[in-house]
């Protein structure tokens, strides 16, 4: 990070209304006092573990491994309670709130993990909870909804442009920009204004502080190969925090191509070139736009990965060469999907999926002696419908 501490080189920044930039500088105020206090840092810890169920395994995926000829494994997140790992983000960002005196919490979802997390911990903290969600995801992640529904938070949904994560997030931020003085605003992913893709990183670097203690028990050394899905960046910059020093772990995070990289379906913007510096909710960043600078519509068959821009921090890893992002398939990340479920037993988020589906092609250019870590983020409770509709008539559900 350069000296201006809201920046990632050049990524990251606080562009946001004048209304705003005061309750930014309170909450990173907060947040900088709080993760040097014993007290939160011990609530937060007794939270984790007593409450989420951390820490979770890191399992040796023996018949992938088998198969694909290197060591597989999986850092299950998708054990956490509520399925996932944004509720690792969240039980940091509510008990800021809380220490700063907030009555109501507010989130952004896509594909309803986060939702359920926020939901989860307004109920669990008795706090307000309402949670802005695109008209599109809520149809196909009905189970989540529901969910947060009976959690006690209301679900709003939102209907303008391609209803999805990125409308759900302005709409957020408009509603915050009017009642910031007693709402907190729970960001989901490592994007927004500075502070919050270093407080979601500094919350979600448990996954990758323990799978790396976790690894050296298990192998004796560091592992050779990284891997998570990447939309916004939540889920990969904590799979990625305590590697990122180590240089002779490959990082790799994978995107969402959707219907391929040479269509306009897709949800890639590192692993393209064509994707342009800009700016959206409150960041600096690299986004998918059109020769005029209008951001285009993303695409996934995942709810959690079609946003049309990418953390701050991925985008200065990927620069400077620490990280390297490629891009899967709808059609790559549901065959994924298939064969974890049926060698491991294990059914993948079809976000998880996609690092799954690269793992694969990955471990094709491994030996027997190498080690990959895949963080699989999520549990495939929430994608039964999309992946029942997906696999219809195609015998796999038979």
């Amino acid at each position: 990070m350069d000296n201006n501490k809201t920046y990632y080189g050049e990524f990251g920044g606080r562009f946001v209304s004048e209304s705003l930039m005061n309750t930014l500088k309170e909450i990173d105020e907060a947040f900088e006092k709080a993760i040097k206090d014993e007290s939160f840092l011990k609530e937060y810890h007794y939270y984790l573990k007593d409450y989420v169920g951390r820490e979770t395994p890191l399992y040796f995926a023996k018949r992938l491994s088998e198969k694909y000829n290197t060591k597989i494994y999986l850092k299950r997140e998708d054990l956490n309670h509520t399925g996932a790992h944004k509720i690792n983000n969240v039980l940091g960002q509510i008990l800021l709130a809380k220490k700063m005196g907030k009555k109501r919490v507010i989130a952004e979802t896509g594909a309803g993990q986060h939702g359920v997390a926020t939901a989860t911990a307004a109920a669990l903290f008795n706090m307000e909870c309402k949670v802005f969600m695109g008209k599109e995801d809520i149809i196909r992640q009905a189970p989540n909804v529901m969910r947060m529904e009976m959690l006690g938070a209301e679900v709003v949904s939102v209907e303008s442009g391609s209803n999805t994560l990125k409308d759900a997030t302005n709409e957020a931020i408009r509603y915050w920009s009017k009642t910031a003085e007693d709402t907190f605003y729970i960001i989901g992913s490592a994007v927004g204004p500075y502070p919050y893709p270093k407080m979601v990183k500094e919350f979600q670097s448990c996954i990758s502080r323990e799978a790396k203690a976790q690894h050296l028990k298990a192998e004796g050394r560091n592992p050779d190969v990284v891997m998570a899905c990447v939309g916004g960046g939540s889920n990969s910059i904590g799979m990625f925090a305590e590697f990122i020093d180590e240089k002779d772990v490959e990082l790799i995070g994978v995107e969402a191509a959707g219907k391929g990289i040479d269509t306009d379906e897709h949800a890639c913007v590192l692993s393209i070139d064509t994707s342009k510096l800009g700016t959206l909710h409150g960041m600096k960043s690299y986004l998918l736009q059109d020769e005029n600078g209008n951001i285009k519509l993303a695409h996934s068959i995942s709810a959690g990965l079609d946003y049309p821009g990418v953390g701050p921090e991925h985008s200065f890893l990927r620069d400077s060469k620490r990280a390297t992002y490629v891009g899967i398939t709808d059609k790559e990340a549901m065959e994924a999907l298939k064969e974890l479920t049926r060698l491991e037993g294990i059914i993948p988020a079809i976000e998880s999926a996609h690092a799954i589906a690269y793992g694969i092609k990955k471990a094709k250019e491994m030996n027997k002696n190498q080690s990959m870590i895949i963080c699989l983020s999520g549990r495939g409770d929430k994608d039964l419908n999309t992946i029942t509709d997906y696999f219809a008539g195609k015998g796999y559900l038979n």
